[in-house]
């Protein structure tokens, strides 16, 4: 899909700074590599073969001319494409140009292959060693199919511009919805989950998608730009859901949508000592007040109750609420 931000146009002078940050052997090696994914100085200082100091003076410059942008996440920063600046849609548009069978290159994304790799295994050794605790959630409510296709349900296939999820974790929900998105953006408060997150997506060969570490109740995200800003499975570990959702609802755009997902209220209060869920459940009453609150209007809500058999006992509920404000129309947008 070509980036939004070819059509954006630039000025003369942000033009020729672009082109100029970017004329040089390895920064267009450097674009090259964050075309297919956000990586780390060390990340690249490992496929590139040069050292840190140097590695870091390119981005630093390519950061000024607004080609890629720099996301911290606790001790690392990421770097990736700056898709939402211009300057950004003239990186893939160079990129697209290059030989793909050029040897530097070839080798590069060899070595990127590699470093993903290893992404992955140390993913793969987190998420194992918790396995048993989220299978124990699982094993609770309605199986994860049943629950994705009534989502899938509530969302519709239409495709749509921005899509935000909170305390994004494995990165299911962007898996699940990224396909239909132009722009795909997580959030979560561990580094850990990070990672999970950025191997099962770049796994799955879903990009770009920008991955943040940031607090849910002071998002790292630009106001009124999400047309869908999701809530899985997070409110019940909060000491405060409602002011979650009012700094979630400043993240959506007009007549964006938000889709939150958790439990109805339950007595398992083995769920607050052993996997740290602040609150057990939600009331319609409850998350209504909040929408309101923060206002949206509620427009969806359906409950997922758990099987007859098999022991399970939490239902899941689903709420979609909408921005009241009217969507602004393709020339407002671009103004």
């Amino acid at each position: 899909m070509v980036p939004q931000t070819l059509s954006l146009p630039m000025t003369l002078e942000a033009l020729v700074g672009a082109l100029r940050a970017a004329g040089e052997d390895t920064r267009i090696r450097i674009l090259a590599l964050l075309a297919e994914g956000e990586l780390t100085v060390s990340d690249l200082t490992d496929i590139l073969g040069q050292s840190q100091p140097r590695v870091s003076r390119h981005l630093k410059l390519m950061v000024e001319a607004g080609l890629i942008q720099r996301s911290r996440e606790g001790a690392w920063a990421f770097f990736s494409v700056a898709d939402r600046d211009p300057a950004g849609g003239l990186v893939r548009a160079l990129v697209q140009r290059i030989d793909a069978s050029d040897a530097v290159l070839r080798g590069d994304r060899d070595r990127l292959r590699a470093v993903r790799a290893n992404r992955a295994e140390a993913a793969a050794a987190y998420f194992s060693k918790h396995a048993d605790e989220w299978d124990k959630i699982r094993s609770l409510h309605a199986p994860d199919a049943v629950v994705e296709e009534a989502l899938r349900a509530a969302i519709g296939e239409a495709p749509f511009g921005a899509l935000l999820d909170l305390g994004t974790g494995t990165g299911r929900m962007i898996s699940l919805f990224g396909s239909q998105a132009r722009r795909r953006v997580g959030v979560d408060g561990s580094h850990a989950m990070l990672a999970v997150a950025r191997a099962n997506l770049e796994r799955e060969g879903l990009r770009p998608v920008e991955l943040r570490q940031g607090d849910i109740y002071a998002l790292p995200v630009e106001r009124d730009a999400f047309d869908l800003v999701i809530l899985h499975q997070v409110l019940h570990f909060l000491d405060d859901p409602a002011r979650a959702i009012r700094e979630a609802a400043q993240a959506l755009a007009p007549s964006g949508r938000m889709l939150i997902v958790d439990f109805a209220p339950h007595d398992l209060e083995f769920l607050r000592e052993t996997q740290a869920h602040r609150r057990l459940g939600f009331s319609v009453a409850q998350i209504d007040g909040w929408l309101a609150e923060a206002g949206l209007r509620g427009e969806r809500r359906r409950d997922i109750a758990p099987p007859v058999k098999g022991g399970a006992q939490l239902t899941v509920s689903i709420v979609v609420a909408r921005d009241p404000r009217p969507k602004k129309s393709k020339e407002e947008t671009l103004s």
